[in-house]
């Protein structure tokens, strides 16, 4: 688990295909490493990654085809900024947001403005994940937590303040720019829980579905 509190900027310096997907090398900047094993997760830019090797300047980690068909990890290239942040520990401030690290969907900036010494960013995201954004709700951006100001449709508006443009990536999007989307996890659980026991119930077109609402013959 993470909080959306950027601890670092990372840099990809190498992607590795291997087998069919991939590993990446991340510089980690100023991330402090101490403390940190094979094993651990690091979310990077929103995606949370096993460690799998320590050269010393950062961490290798794999990276599935599932990850890199729902994600922006698929875009990454050599030289790309990462937001970096360490698991959540026992001593940990939960200064942001519960965040799992599991992307939900790929939004895109669709604008960018200043407001006084701030930014505005609008933001378009999947029709499927607008039910889950909120007026003054939390969404992660490419791993920051993040407050929404105001939501229309699938679109929804943030304001930017100038040390969360300094110390993350946000700083470079610009129109066009994808991005990686984690709504509210007690959004999700709550939808699920809202369902009762049509939640133990097969999801989609089946045949039972059809039999139940007569168009097959039992």
């Amino acid at each position: 688990m993470f909080t959306g509190i950027i601890e670092a900027v990372g840099e990809i310096a190498a992607i590795e295909p291997r087998g069919g997907d991939v590993r990446i090398r991340v510089k980690s900047g100023k991330l402090p490493l101490h403390g940190v094993q094979l094993g651990d997760s690091i979310c990077t830019s929103g995606v949370c990654l096993t460690v799998v090797d320590l050269p010393g300047d950062g961490y290798w980690a794999d990276v599935s085809n599932e990850t890199l068909s729902l994600t922006t990890v698929g875009t990454w290239s050599s030289g790309t900024k990462v937001n970096l942040e360490r698991a959540l520990t026992p001593e940990s401030r939960l200064g942001g947001h519960i965040v799992s690290g599991h992307v939900d969907g790929i939004g895109t900036v669709v604008e960018r403005y200043e407001e006084g010494r701030s930014w505005r960013f609008l933001i378009e995201a999947p029709a499927e994940l607008a039910k889950y954004i909120a007026h003054k709700g939390s969404i992660c951006i490419d791993g920051t937590s993040l407050t929404v100001n105001s939501v229309n449709g699938s679109r929804f508006d943030l304001n930017i303040i100038p040390q969360t443009m300094a110390e993350t990536v946000i700083g470079g999007y610009h129109v066009g720019t994808s991005i990686n989307l984690e709504v509210d996890v007690i959004a999700r659980y709550l939808e699920r829980l809202l369902m009762g026991s049509e939640a133990a119930k097969p999801q989609g077109l089946s045949l039972e579905t059809l039999a139940e609402n007569g168009f097959l013959n039992r």
